[in-house]
């Protein structure tokens, strides 16, 4: 009981615990404040520190060190600014001097490596020619300026001060932007330049010398050399050194400075190589291709010698790929080859004509043997033509002229596209299975071409001029003739893919006729219409004996055998006979049809109207048949000029009307015949009664001869 009652009591011990916790608390604090305080006072002492040894290492040239001390001074006040509610006043001011220092190591490493690379750029910043690019000159320092005045190799040490600062890149950036703008891409665009190499005492100087070029686009090798040279020299004295990025000595953060340059360029020169160099070096001819191995290997060659330096790291670049790919590449190239020298023929004037008989044939080289190197498609297409050659043996020979164009003249343009299309496809016949395909339907492309620009761009001409349009007809005809047997002709030498039946051109032909057809026709049309106009002013060939109106009427009919001489001597030696013939009979039967309309449709000719008439009508019955000159020696065309009633469906009608025009009464009934004399065959009865009511007072004779014409 006594121990019970001397404890002490439980409030007393609370109100001690709580005052040492109090005390504990703020002295807890206070080291807190302390500490930070003598942290923030290390940190400020560092940055002093770092900034003192950066000034030291500076005057010192020692780059490194002092691009490291700086950025130390930047890691401390990084330190400094990243503690919150402990701001103070002069961080700002740290962080401006911090900058100040930078901007003036900047400014030193700078005078360093423009003193180490100097450029001497042409005045204007376009460059328009090889002359323009002669003034640039590369000069890199060998050794340092004065001796020992930066420790160490001198472009690692200003490179690697640059690269601790993390403007490593932005100064190479810089650097390959100059050297693809004034040295690499003209090298690679003007075969003239050659780069020239002149060693100083401490510096190396590259710039560039004028040879007459060999070819308009150099070799591919030959710039390779020239890209090689540039590079090697860059290497050598320049690049050949490998950098911390970072700034730390990590393995794994070390750049081959190289490389760097490598991965900046290397894009737009591998780029500018295939579009300046590399294109122009692919064959023209599939006998070439085999050539091109060199250009291969000297590629495969070019990247090896950038890699063995750094500048390229990996497999095989764009640049190697598209040389590998020749075949595929020749194809394309070839294809468009085709069609831009086919378009330009085809844009070319129609007028120059050259003339082709039935033993013309296209100037073709000579076709490969059916199926040369495999035995198996050659045994197969033997057969077939040999079956075939059986299968002809027994039938009916056909005429050696059977498949003979006619005599006639077509463009000297459509001539050589001819010859272009069977020697593309000769080509095709030596080529790849893939590009065997490709120029097949290159060609026919060409005549796909040819049927929607032709028309199109010589319209005016074509709808103005007869002859070009009589010339276009026969260049039509000339193609749709060589299109029937094209694709037979190549059949056996084509791949398989298109040697059963897929290889043709027939299904063009009706297109190619129809074409020709339609622009002759309309031109026709034309002509025809002209025609009528001129009869239109004959003045019905009414009242003949009005000298106003014979006077008219005479002038119109001079006219119309005018146009129709013009129109024979245009298309004379043009057009092939029988179609010159055809053309011209139509257009005179257009105007003796319309001279016997107009006058059957007189209801009253007096004698003196007749005679006049007869007289009109006997210039045309005389001279019509002289516009029938289809060729150029006058007395060949003699027989065309007799054989006029063949192909003038009206000639016999507008014969028996001259002789109507003179006849009495019973000549008439002579000639009608109960229906069966000449007469009867070109006039109906109707006709006849007409003209004779209007050549014939109404007389009881008269009433007993349209009696006896029915």
């Amino acid at each position: 009981e006594k121990v019970h009652n001397t404890v002490i009591s439980p409030p007393a011990v609370r109100q001690d615990l709580n005052v040492a916790i109090a005390e504990f608390t703020e002295l807890k604090q206070q080291l807190e404040r302390d500490s930070l305080v003598l942290s923030v006072l290390k940190q400020l002492q560092e940055f002093d520190r770092a900034i003192k040894d950066y000034n030291t290492a500076l005057l010192e040239k020692k780059y490194v060190a002092a691009a490291r001390h700086l950025e130390k001074a930047r890691s401390s006040l990084k330190t400094l600014e990243s503690r919150k509610g402990f701001e103070l006043k002069v961080l700002k001011a740290l962080g401006t001097e911090l900058t100040v220092q930078t901007q003036n190591m900047l400014y030193h490493l700078g005078e360093e490596w423009r003193q180490m690379v100097l450029w001497k750029l042409p005045p204007s910043k376009e460059i328009s020619s090889a002359e323009t690019v002669m003034q640039t000159e590369l000069h890199l320092r060998t050794m340092p300026l004065k001796e020992d005045q930066i420790a160490g190799s001198p472009v690692a040490s200003v490179l690697q001060a640059f690269a601790v600062l993390g403007e490593l890149h932005t100064r190479l950036k810089l650097f390959g932007q100059l050297l693809l703008k004034y040295i690499l891409k003209p090298l690679i665009s003007y075969p003239s330049l050659r780069p020239l190499l002149e060693e100083q005492p401490d510096t190396v100087v590259l710039h560039f010398e004028s040879a007459e070029p060999n070819l308009e686009h150099p070799s591919p090798m030959e710039v390779f050399g020239k890209i090689t040279l540039v590079l090697e020299v860059l290497h050598k004295h320049l690049l050949n050194v490998s950098l911390d990025e970072c700034g730390e000595n990590d393995k794994d953060s070390r750049v081959v400075l190289a490389e760097m340059l490598g991965d900046m360029v290397w894009e737009e020169v591998s780029g500018c190589l295939i579009q300046e160099c590399l294109v122009y070096s692919i064959p023209a001819n599939s006998s070439k291709l085999e050539q091109y191995v060199e250009v291969i290997k000297s590629t495969e060659e070019f990247e090896k010698s950038l890699k063995n330096m750094g500048f390229l790291k990996g497999d095989a670049t764009d640049l190697l790929k598209y040389a590998r790919n020749v075949n595929s590449h020749f194809a394309n190239k070839k294809c468009q080859d085709v069609i831009v020298a086919a378009r330009k023929l085809m844009t070319s004037e129609i007028h120059n004509t050259v003339k082709i008989t039935p033993d013309s044939s296209v100037a073709i080289p000579k076709l490969p043997d059916p199926g040369a190197g495999d035995n198996l498609k050659m045994q197969k297409a033997s057969k077939m033509l040999h079956n075939e050659l059986i299968n002809l043996e027994n039938e009916t020979k056909l005429s050696q002229q059977t498949f003979s164009l006619p005599t006639c003249h077509i463009s000297v343009s459509v001539e050589k596209l001819m010859e272009l299309a069977y020697q593309t496809l000769v080509e095709a016949t030596t080529s790849t299975d893939q590009c065997c395909i490709q120029l097949f339907y290159s060609v026919r492309n060409i005549f796909h071409l040819f049927y929607d620009v032709v028309p199109i761009y010589h319209k005016e001409n074509l709808q103005k001029l007869p002859q070009l349009a009589a010339i276009h007809h026969n260049n039509c005809m000339y193609i749709a003739h060589h299109l029937l047997t094209l694709g037979h002709q190549f059949r056996y030498c084509l791949t398989n893919i298109l040697y059963d039946g897929a290889a043709t051109f027939v299904d063009l032909v009706p297109g190619f006729r129809r074409l020709g057809l339609e622009c002759f026709l309309a031109q026709m049309r034309v002509q025809k219409g002209e025609l009528l106009e001129r009869l239109s002013s004959a003045r019905n060939f009414s009242n003949m004996d009005n000298e106003e109106n014979y006077s008219a009427a005479n002038k119109a009919a001079r006219q119309v055998l005018h146009q129709l001489k013009r129109l024979g001597k245009v298309w004379q030696d043009v057009l092939p006979v029988n179609i010159y013939c055809k053309a011209m009979g139509t257009l005179l039967n257009t105007a003796l049809s319309e001279i016997i309309n107009r006058i059957t449709a007189l209801e009253d000719i007096s004698a003196e109207d007749a005679d006049r008439l007869h007289s009109l009508c006997r210039i045309m019955l005389e001279e019509g048949p002289l516009v029938f000159t289809p060729l150029l020696e006058e007395n060949k065309n003699k027989k065309y000029q007799e054989e006029v009633p063949v192909y003038v469906q009206k000639w016999m009608m507008f014969k028996e009307l001259m002789i109507i025009l003179q006849a009495n009464l019973q000549e008439i009934v002579d000639r009608w015949a109960d229906g069966k004399g000449p007469l009867a065959a070109e006039f109906s009865p109707t006709e006849v009664k007409s003209l004779i009511r209007a050549l014939f007072q109404n007389t009881e004779r008269r009433a007993a001869t349209l009696a006896k014409i029915k």
